[in-house]
């Protein structure tokens, strides 16, 4: 039996280096904002939502990086994120970093678990 691979989001080939995108996905049966990390050919997801407000983190769609593209940004806050792991950097987060979700690379094929 195959395993189940779970929602298809994109193409890795169609995401350019260290780039990002946002999806709308049913997770454990609600539909939930998410977005995804394109950096040294992986693939980072979490939550859209930033921790300090329960805000989406972009104002503009797929624009969840800084200027340099060295890390996540709330748009709103100004909080700024790991983009391997989620962790606050610096901002009005107060410690509490990006909720994860699990992403899955099946040859081209981006998946959300």
């Amino acid at each position: 039996m195959a395993a189940k691979k779970g929602q298809y989001l994109c193409k890795f080939s169609e995401m350019e280096e260290v780039s990002s995108r946002g999806f709308s996905v049913k997770l454990k049966r609600k539909k939930t904002d998410i977005f995804i990390v394109r950096k040294d050919n992986q693939v980072y997801g979490y939550i859209n939502s930033c921790p300090h407000a329960q805000a989406p983190l972009e104002w503009n769609p797929d624009d969840f990086l800084d200027d340099k593209k060295e890390m996540i940004l709330c748009a709103m806050h100004g909080a700024e994120f790991s983009i391997e792991e989620g962790a606050c950097l610096g901002g009005p987060c107060n410690g509490a970093g990006l909720e994860t979700i699990e992403i899955k690379l099946i040859d081209d094929e981006i998946y959300c678990i």
